[in-house]
């Protein structure tokens, strides 16, 4: 059975808030997971972005967001929200002209270890942002109340992903699926009780791809269910389950924008977007139809993208310490994409009789968008940037490339368009 707690109120939070910024003693059960030099980039100034998560083992999956950094490599965290707000990132894609919110949805969240926080870090963004809403029920990967260890890395992911969901399909039940490991076992664990309580299931997590890997795609092949993953934030590479022939992978973009959320430039590929030939998928019949770029009749990954570089991240508001830090951090990577992506979904499914279905090998719902009459109506491809020297595989051209996919959504004629096809 769900546990669902009550958020408290913001008086409340207001002052829980003010004490853990004021230095509140850190949970001892936590796990700090420390950001990998060798995963960090730095920019002209020293500052830059490094992973949240470390990587993962054989078997074994790790989180796809990245963090800003200072010049000293520590996370950055601020008393106010400096990344980009809901409101912007609404209007950039077209979501603010939309009546749906998701309403009577329900968006599974599966992720690894506890985020102890949560509840009170939602209720301080919905207060910032001005945002109702948001139901969240918090479930081990069983189901159960009782939660796995905390990993502050993880707990970071959690907040963007819980966050994020919320300001874009805000009328939504979110549903909080915590795996007790990073180990495939829990997390598709996680994934399956996520795919019998909603509709629309976001992993913003994977690792390398395996040789035996198809055999765990069942856990996807789910009817009247869709699946969102991240395609990871190394470059070009493929990883699972983004690899997976039914599951909806999101690449990366850098998306300037002014305080409005207009583009003052063009949305171009990031160079950490994951992308490329997957080792082991057979390409589906949706990508071979569309007529993809050759492939040898194996999968192309991504298939669609989002805003993903930290230089133009979201602002997530977390309290479990990480590194030392807490408040509000400045967040990238594909792992901001693939929930986003999952409340896209969850607004179209508030509009049609049956809901959308990432397991038709033959005719995919977003392929189909993008076919020629509708194309630059319902996506907005991705023309420039690359994601490795690897020539045309990590390069960004006109149609689907394998860095963005499709192209980012244009939401107010993409989310019609799957409601009505």
């Amino acid at each position: 059975m769900f546990q669902r707690l009550r958020l408290k109120s913001y008086a409340s939070l207001s002052v829980l808030a003010g004490l853990f910024l004021l230095g509140g003693l850190p949970n001892p059960q936590q796990e700090q997971t420390p950001l990998a030099a060798t995963g960090a980039i730095q920019g002209p100034a020293g500052a830059g972005d490094a992973p949240v998560c470390p990587g993962a083992e054989v078997g074994a999956a790790r989180c796809h967001s990245r963090v800003l950094i200072d010049s000293r490599g520590n996370p950055l965290a601020t008393t106010s929200a400096t990344g980009y707000n809901p409101t912007q990132l609404r209007h950039a894609y077209g979501f603010d002209l939309l009546s749906g919110n998701g309403a009577g949805q329900t968006i599974a969240i599966v992720d690894a270890f506890d985020d102890p926080t949560i509840f009170n870090d939602l209720a301080v963004f919905k207060q910032q942002f001005g945002i109702t809403g948001c139901n969240l029920t918090k479930v081990n990967q069983n189901g159960g109340s009782t939660f796995p260890r905390v990993d502050s890395g993880w707990a970071l992911e959690i907040s963007l992903d819980v966050e994020w969901v919320c300001a874009i399909a805000p009328g939504a039940n979110i549903l909080l699926v915590e795996a007790t490991t990073t180990s495939f076992t829990n997390l598709l664990t996680a994934v399956d009780y996520g795919a019998q309580h909603a509709h629309v299931v976001s992993m913003s997590w994977g690792g390398s791809e395996f040789s035996s890997e198809s055999s765990s795609n069942f856990h996807f092949n789910v009817n009247g269910v869709s699946f969102t993953a991240s395609s990871g934030d190394n470059g070009t590479g493929v990883i699972y389950p983004a690899a997976a022939p039914f599951v909806i992978a999101v690449g990366g973009t850098t998306l300037p924008l002014d305080s409005a959320g207009n583009l003052t430039g063009s949305e171009t590929a990031w160079s950490g977007s994951g992308g490329g030939i997957s080792a082991f998928e057979a390409e589906p019949g949706y990508q071979s139809s569309y007529s993809i770029p050759n492939t040898g009749a194996k999968r192309g990954v991504p298939d669609v993208s989002y805003n993903a570089n930290p230089s133009t991240g979201v602002s997530v508001y977390d309290t479990t310490r990480f590194q030392g830090q807490l408040g509000w951090f400045v967040i990238g990577g594909t792992s901001a994409g693939a929930p986003q992506w999952a409340a896209l979904i969850a607004i179209v499914n508030q509009g049609r009789i049956s809901p959308l279905s990432s397991n038709n090998l033959t005719s995919s719902p977003e392929y189909n968008a993008a076919t020629s009459a509708v194309y630059a109506s319902n996506y907005r491809d991705i023309t420039a940037g690359t994601n490795g020297t690897c020539g045309s595989v990590c390069t960004a051209t006109t149609g689907y490339d394998f860095v963005t996919g499709l192209g980012s959504p244009r939401a107010n004629n993409l989310v019609p368009y799957l409601q009505t096809h």
